[in-house]
């Protein structure tokens, strides 16, 4: 069958492979991890607490591996082959979902399924800092979560966006790529709106969120001017906008906004977003150990900017340099931080070792200042057999997830 076809007869197809890829997936919920890696002529291979380990068995093969694609994708197909790569969901039961990458590299076609639980969490219970409450009772503006891949920003503005619903009564829009969580109607009416599929850009969608009474606006990423200066509009008159973006903190992000506009520009962006900023929340995962030095999971250590008048100011005025200071020293009134104070909290708690909240910090000589005042090394990191203990899963220990 051509790959150039645009339309594929699944009558022939028993989806043995993709019912293959559910057991993968099917272990690896149950083993704890996060990602599955599947690569033509690989092994497959899958993410715990931020390692890759191999999965012992099934090497796919060039045609299987363009037959999985097709028999998850289905009618997006001959998009996925157009374009070279595609996001999409694929939903395993009630319970899980995963959203799927897909993309062609020189052996083959590969995948990345990322874990998305059905099940919303709150912020408090994966350890987020209180002040991210917050934001739910604002009613206008702008909050940004920003964070590397796989950092969780997904999960926070779901929770964010979980709360309102729970709690507020209003009008949320959602815009995708494609949707995650998915959210249904509770105090709030939630229209969800995927790219590609419900609208043709972020862009489109944003502005005509604008006339469609909304209350919410969530832009899943931004990527582009046109976007940023939606965004702002929509804050500037009336609406409460959320938005991720891939930057490592708040002055960062700060300039990436305004780096997308020409010189003669970005003063009014600065202006602008000075005054429609309520907050920006920066995640980076770092793994956690027991006393023993075993790798048990990992916890976000989180910058929070809130807006004050300070921040304002340095907004204006292209002070962004400074604006890590007036993050520290506002914590015990505004409840802002910074990294290394949130990763200082995370040391003392117990929570990381000493190695990985140096190697985490931005300035890891600070931070060695504050931990000589406590006493002791701190843990030591040791070696886990994660691949060892990933081979010993067995089915039988595998809890029931149909």
């Amino acid at each position: 069958m051509s790959e150039n076809e645009d339309k594929i007869d699944f009558s022939h197809y028993d989806f043995k492979l993709r019912d293959k890829i559910n057991d993968y997936l099917k272990k690896m919920i149950a083993w704890g991890g996060s990602d599955l890696h599947v690569k033509a002529k690989s092994t497959i291979r899958a993410r715990k607490d931020g390692k890759i380990c191999p999965f012992p068995g099934w090497i796919i093969s060039s045609e299987e591996s363009r037959t999985l694609a097709r028999e998850i994708l289905k009618s997006e197909y001959s998009k996925f082959v157009e374009q070279k790569e595609i996001d999409t969901v694929h939903k395993y039961n009630v319970k899980f979902s995963f959203r799927v990458n897909f993309f062609f590299q020189k052996d083959g076609v590969s995948a990345v399924f990322r874990l998305i639980p059905t099940e919303i969490p709150t912020l408090e219970s994966y350890h987020m800092p209180e002040i991210l409450n917050s934001f739910v009772e604002k009613e206008r503006g702008l909050v940004l979560v920003t964070g590397a891949t796989g950092s969780g920003k997904s999960t926070t503005l779901a929770s964010i966006i979980d709360q309102i619903n729970r709690t507020k009564y209003k009008h949320i829009i959602t815009i995708e790529d494609p949707i995650e969580f998915t959210h249904i109607d509770r105090n709030c009416i939630v229209n969800q709106r995927s790219v590609g599929r419900d609208t043709l850009s972020f862009e489109s969608a944003l502005r005509a969120a604008l006339r469609e009474d909304p209350d919410i606006i969530l832009v899943g990423e931004i990527r582009d001017r046109a976007t940023v200066d939606l965004a702002l509009h929509a804050a500037d008159t009336g609406h409460l906008v959320f938005s991720t973006l891939h930057t490592t903190d708040a002055k960062d992000t700060i300039n990436r906004l305004v780096s997308y506009f020409p010189s003669d520009e970005q003063h009014r962006i600065r202006v602008s977003l000075a005054s429609v900023i309520q907050g920006i929340v920066t995640q980076r995962l770092l793994p956690t150990e027991d006393e023993d030095g075993k790798i048990t999971g990992r916890r976000a250590a989180v910058e929070v900017l809130v807006r004050t008048p300070t921040i304002e100011k340095l907004i204006v005025e292209e002070r962004d340099v400074e604006i890590p200071d007036a993050l520290e020293s506002g914590r015990e009134h505004y409840k802002s931080q910074t990294f290394d104070q949130s990763i200082f909290d995370l040391y003392q708690e117990g929570a990381i070792s000493k190695t990985i909240a140096l190697n985490a910090a931005t300035s890891s000589s600070d931070l060695a200042l504050k931990m000589s005042g406590l006493g002791g090394s701190g843990k030591i990191m040791k070696n886990t057999d994660t691949e060892s203990e990933f081979a010993s899963t067995r089915d039988e220990d595998i809890f029931d997830l149909k």
